[in-house]
């Protein structure tokens, strides 16, 4: 396992303390981890029947690799790492309007910097997890109950489970948030936007290795990364009106019908999404916005407390640093679990409202509301190629991971 070394596995022995983590993505196996750590017997509960390795791109800078430092990750992360690769805006048939060398970007985010595809970051933390945790697949919750001292979860098998700590990182459609906190209507705040991401088996035809596409027009994006067999992506975001009857269209009718008309890596890219449809994530857009993230021994974390959606580019950063800062705070308080979650939430809740409101900003950029606002991007593309511009750029980036 090559997030621990062996002195680590030796601090790691079993305290006896118990916590069920529910949902084995980004959050949830980073909370697994970083409780181990601290001797935490961990069982997982994961509502998918395996493991998933795909996904869109992440990218890690500032808190994010920070935390996955201090997590142990880097070593399995960095030779997952796609690096900074060239981007070329595209007109709506494919032709270049506009290249960003990957220098550039480089020079604005920093060499303490990840890009990766959220697959590898899981495969990563499972990696890390799997020899001392119990992961249960094909599991959901149906029951929680709690006293001062424990919380009795009942899952879909049948099985009880008594537990110190219960940790609610099952995302957007939380089961664990509606048993304890209420509805999903009560806390989704709808952002009009739907969203679809899936890896591409092939390289998309008449694309260079290396690239990624980007089609920016109103009110949706398109973009395609051609990384080479088995490392290329597609990502598409778009303004909707009524994301319900997007989902019940499904992925590639509903992105065929928003993007068939474009052409080059997209239209490649959309045939392959036909072919092998159950290969997308495809929901609707929407923050989780919430006055507590706990209840007693219960403590929701990532999407399932906050999302802040893909517009923030930001999620499985706050995802690991939240769950590390989660296991900071438990280690400072002792036995009394609630006062380590208020003084979690506490330090965590400024960045979160920091990065929903930049995702909020940001839909303009993913979903321009008007052609002047397309041209006014793409003027801004070209100027941050320009020395003195990429300095403004990389100090804007520096103070927003500070």
């Amino acid at each position: 396992m090559e997030a621990f070394d062996s002195a680590e596995r030796r601090q790691a022995e079993s305290s006896g303390r118990r916590a069920t983590v529910i949902g084995a993505g980004i959050a949830g196996l980073a909370a697994a981890l970083r409780l181990r750590r601290q001797g935490w017997d961990v069982v997982v509960v994961e509502r998918a029947p395996s493991r998933r390795s795909s996904g869109y791109l992440v990218n890690l800078h500032g808190p994010g690799y920070a935390a996955a430092e201090r997590l142990g990750l880097l070593r399995a992360l960095t030779p997952r790492d796609i690096g900074f690769f060239t981007s070329v805006l595209v007109h709506a048939d494919g032709r270049e309007k506009l290249r960003i060398p990957a220098a550039v970007t480089e020079a604005a985010v920093g060499n303490r910097a990840l890009s990766l595809f959220r697959g590898d970051v899981e495969s990563a933390l499972y990696d890390a997890v799997a020899e001392f945790a119990d992961i249960r697949f094909g599991t959901t919750v149906r029951a929680i109950t709690q006293t001062p001292g424990e919380v009795e979860v009942t899952l879909s098998d049948d099985t009880h489970l008594r537990t110190e700590l219960l940790v609610g990182a099952d995302g957007v459609h939380s089961r664990v948030r509606e048993l304890v906190f209420g509805a999903e209507s009560e806390y989704f705040v709808d952002l009009g936007h739907m969203v679809g991401a899936f890896p591409l088996e092939t390289s998309p035809a008449h694309m260079p290795d290396g690239v990624g596409t980007t089609y920016i027009g109103p009110g949706r994006t398109a973009a395609v990364m051609n990384l080479g067999p088995g490392r290329s992506s597609a990502f598409f975001a778009y303004r909707c009106l009524d994301p319900d009857a997007e989902l019940a269209l499904g992925a590639a009718p509903a992105l065929t019908r928003a993007f068939g008309d474009l052409g080059g890596g997209v239209a490649d890219a959309l045939r392959q999404l036909d072919a092998e449809p159950g290969t997308a994530y495809f929901d609707s857009v929407g923050q989780i916005v919430m006055d507590r993230w706990s209840q007693g021994r219960v403590v929701l974390l990532g999407d399932a407390a906050w999302c802040v959606t893909v517009f923030a580019g930001y999620g499985a950063a706050l995802a690991l640093d939240g769950a590390d800062r989660l296991g900071t705070a438990l280690a400072a308080h002792g036995d009394d679990i609630p006062a380590a979650l208020d003084a979690w939430e506490a330090t965590l809740r400024p960045e979160v409202t920091k990065r929903q409101a930049l995702a909020r900003k940001g839909i303009s950029r993913f979903a321009p509301p008007s052609r002047a606002h397309v041209w006014a991007g793409e003027l801004m593309l070209r100027a941050i190629q320009l020395p003195g511009i990429r300095g403004l750029v990389r100090r804007s980036i520096q103070r927003a991971n500070n």
